[in-house]
C-alpha cells in the first residue's frame, strides 16, 4: 500500500473532483470517435484520432509525464508484433499515446461488453480472444492475420495480467507463434513507472512519471514452432534489462 502522505492527501480532491470526471468524459467522446469514425475512414485514421488523443488526454490530466527511448529503433513501413511488461492501467496511455505505432490490441473477450469502449474497439478492428477456448482463441488470432500488414503491427502483454509486484511474470507463447507464422519481427517494449501511478489492482492513483523503452526488433527468419521457448526467454530477458533490478 502507498504511503499517505501529505500530497497523497493533497491530491484526493482532485483526483475525485477532476481525473475521474474527466476520464469519464473523454472515455465517452472518444470512444464515440473510434465507433463512428470507421464507416467514413480507414480504422487506422480512426485510431489516430481517438486513441491517441484520448490517451494523452489522461495522462495530461492525471497528470503524468511519459518518456519515450528507443524510437529509432521503429521501421514506420515494418509490422510488427509488439511485446511488452504489463504493470497498470495506465500502461494503455503510455503506448496508445506516445509509441506512435498504428497497431491492434489482443484482449480478452470481456472487454467487449464493456459499455462504449468494447464497440469502439471492435469497430477500430482490436482482437477479442476467448481464454477460457483453446480452439476458439487460435482461429480468433489466425482470422485476425490479415489485419497486420502495411505498417500496422499487433500488441501482446504476454504476462497475460498487470504484475502487482512490478516484477516479470512467466510469458504465455502466444505472441512469439504469432510472430513466426507471419514471419514479422517482435518489438520488445519496457514500460516503467506506470505502476507508481497506479497501483495494479487498486484505484490508489498518484501523478508520476513513466518511461517507454523500445528496444531493437527481435528477428524471427528461420525460427519454427519450436523455438517459441527460445524467443519467448530472450525477449523476456530484453525486457527485463530496462526494468529496476532487471526485473
Amino acid at each position: 500500500m502507498r504511503r499517505r502522505n501529505l500530497a497523497w492527501w493533497l491530491y484526493q480532491p482532485y483526483k475525485y473532483l477532476v481525473v475521474i470526471p474527466v476520464l469519464a468524459v473523454a472515455t465517452v467522446i472518444f470512444a464515440s470517435i473510434g465507433a463512428i469514425f470507421p464507416f467514413f475512414t480507414r480504422s487506422r485514421t480512426a485510431s489516430r484520432f481517438s486513441g491517441v488523443p484520448w490517451a494523452r488526454v489522461m495522462a495530461w490530466v492525471t497528470p503524468m509525464r511519459v518518456q519515450v527511448e528507443g524510437r529509432e529503433h521503429i521501421d514506420p513501413s515494418q509490422s510488427y508484433v509488439l511485446v511488452s511488461n504489463h504493470q497498470s492501467q495506465y500502461d494503455i496511455f503510455a503506448l496508445y499515446g506516445w509509441l506512435g505505432v498504428d497497431f491492434k490490441w489482443v484482449m480478452k473477450k470481456e472487454l467487449r461488453n464493456v459499455l462504449g469502449i468494447g464497440v469502439a474497439c471492435d469497430r477500430l478492428g482490436h482482437i477479442y480472444i476467448d481464454r477460457s477456448n483453446h480452439a476458439a482463441a487460435v482461429a480468433t488470432l489466425d482470422d485476425a492475420k490479415k489485419k497486420i500488414v502495411d505498417g500496422t503491427s499487433v500488441i501482446f502483454f504476454p504476462e497475460g495480467t498487470r504484475s502487482r509486484s512490478g516484477k516479470l511474470k512467466v510469458f504465455k507463447k502466444g505472441a512469439f507463434r504469432m510472430a513466426i507464422d507471419l514471419g514479422l519481427p517482435i518489438l520488445p517494449l519496457t514500460i516503467v513507472g506506470t505502476r507508481d501511478v497506479l497501483p495494479a489492482g487498486t484505484s490508489d492513483l498518484m501523478p508520476g512519471v513513466a518511461r517507454l523503452v523500445i528496444h531493437p526488433p527481435v528477428s524471427v527468419e528461420g525460427c519454427t514452432a519450436e523455438d517459441c521457448n527460445r524467443l519467448s526467454d530472450e525477449v523476456r530477458a530484453i525486457i527485463a534489462s530496462s526494468l529496476p533490478d532487471g526485473g
